[in-house]
C-alpha cells in the first residue's frame, strides 16, 4: 500500500465483544501496531509504551489499537493483565496481515516460521495512509507514532 492511498475497509473482533471496522473510525486519527504474539516480552514493552502516552494520544482524539494474529480470548487476557486501555483486535485469518503486508517469513531457533513483522502504521482522519513503520525495534517507536500524529 502506497502513502497516502486509501485504506480499504475491513472488519476484525476486537476486544470488549467490539467488531472493528475501519471506515467506522474516519473522522480522527488511527494508529494500527501490528505485533507478534500477546504476552512476550517485546509486545508487552510495546504495549505498555502505547499504554504510558495513551493520555497524549487521546488528547488528539487519536485511536491506539494493537493487532495480532492471536484469539480474542487471548487478546482479553493479555489486556487485563497489563491494564491496556486500547482495544486487541483478533487477526486470526490474517485479512488486515495481508492488507499491510506484515506476514514475514522468520527464524525462530533455526528453523523458518511465519509470523507478523513488528510494524505501525497512522491513518489519517480521511482514511489515507500517512506513514508505517516496519521492523519495528520497540524503545522509543511510540513516541515517535505519537510525534508523528502531533504532526498531521
Amino acid at each position: 500500500m502506497e502513502l497516502m492511498q486509501a485504506v480499504p475497509d475491513f472488519e476484525l473482533p476486537a476486544t470488549g465483544g467490539q467488531r472493528f471496522k475501519l471506515s467506522a473510525m474516519r473522522g480522527a486519527p488511527l494508529v494500527l501496531y501490528f505485533y507478534p504474539k500477546d504476552d512476550t516480552p517485546g509486545c508487552t514493552d510495546e504495549g505498555l509504551q502505547f499504554k504510558a502516552l495513551h493520555g497524549d494520544f487521546a488528547a488528539l482524539k487519536c485511536t491506539v489499537l494493537g493487532v495480532s494474529r492471536d484469539s480474542v480470548s487471548s487478546h482479553e487476557r493479555f489486556r487485563a493483565k497489563m491494564e491496556f486501555p486500547f482495544h486487541l483486535l483478533s487477526d486470526a485469518e490474517e485479512t488486515a496481515c495481508a492488507l499491510f503486508g506484515v506476514i514475514k517469513l522468520k527464524n525462530m531457533y533455526g528453523k523458518q516460521v511465519r509470523g507478523i513483522e513488528r510494524s505501525t502504521f497512522v491513518i489519517d482522519p480521511d482514511g489515507r495512509l500517512r506513514r508505517e513503520w516496519r521492523g519495528v525495534s520497540v524503545p522509543g517507536h511510540a513516541q515517535a507514532v505519537l510525534d508523528f500524529v502531533k504532526s498531521l
